[in-house]
């Protein structure tokens, strides 16, 4: 089974910001990802979703070069990236968080995004020096952590965080890498969920020409989110379409939906 996915209407002649054609992987007998063709718009707000073992992050990695894939192609802005490596695409403009949290945590929140900056901007041998000898850095940093409420917290270790923040800060990071498209898989895993509106407030307020796509199991912060979704299943576009449509098709419920609520 193979769909394609629009995520928003693009001017006409122009290639979305990243496209899959064909994606699938294979390892040995078992595929992971089978005959996957996928658009992201630039400014889009995505959600991909599906049962435990569907594929989802799996995707994830091909997109963002962690996996090659056995056949098909990943386009970003028209351009042909499938044999990309996954460091060259960040610079490309292709950032990602993760299920767990990569922090260094003894480090502080300021120093954590400090160098996510410096790495981009090609001045990573200044980390070697204190900070401060890099104010262009700093100032970078500390208003990424303004944008996301986290000024306060910029002098704390990550240890010391409320896992919530941690998630947050790792928000921060991917955004200090100025992406074009940002890939959050599972940004509200391991937040209680009184707390997960965090993590929906900060998504809200990205700049609008990011492409978003968010993998996740709390429906809630999926529906509020999306404006388009996709079901995989099995490692294969199930459905697609915008939340509402998503939500009344009785396929989807079977299979996900009521899966999902009853967890």
């Amino acid at each position: 089974m193979s769909a394609t996915v629009v995520a928003t209407q693009p001017a006409a002649g122009t290639p979305p910001l990243l496209e899959t054609r064909g994606l699938s992987v294979s390892f040995g007998a078992l595929t992971a990802a089978r005959d996957i063709h996928f658009r992201l718009e630039a400014g889009a707000r995505h959600a991909l979703i599906g049962p435990n073992g569907a594929g989802k992050t799996t995707l994830v990695n091909l997109l963002t070069g962690a996996l090659a894939p056995s056949a098909g192609e990943v386009r970003l802005a028209g351009r042909d990236i499938t044999r990309v490596a996954q460091a060259a695409r960040v610079k490309l403009g292709i950032a990602r968080t993760f299920q767990i949290n990569r922090l260094f945590r003894r480090l502080t929140v300021v120093e954590n995004v400090y160098i996510a900056v410096a790495e981009r901007l090609g001045v990573a041998p200044s980390m070697l020096t204190p900070a401060g000898r890099r104010r262009d850095v700093v100032d970078e940093a500390m208003r990424l952590l303004a944008t996301l409420r986290l000024a306060d917290d910029a002098g704390r270790r990550i240890d010391e965080l409320p896992y919530g923040r941690q998630r947050l800060v790792e928000l921060a990071i991917a955004l200090g890498l100025s992406p074009r498209v940002l890939l959050l898989d599972e940004p509200a895993a391991g937040v209680p969920s009184a707390e997960s509106h965090i993590i929906l407030d900060a998504i809200a307020s990205l700049p609008a020409d990011i492409a978003v796509l968010v993998i996740d199991h709390d429906m809630d912060l999926v529906f509020q989110f999306a404006r388009a979704i996709t079901v995989l299943v099995s490692g294969a576009v199930f459905a697609s379409g915008t939340p509402t449509e998503i939500g009344a098709n009785p396929e989807v419920r079977a299979v996900y939906l009521g899966e999902a609520a009853r967890g």
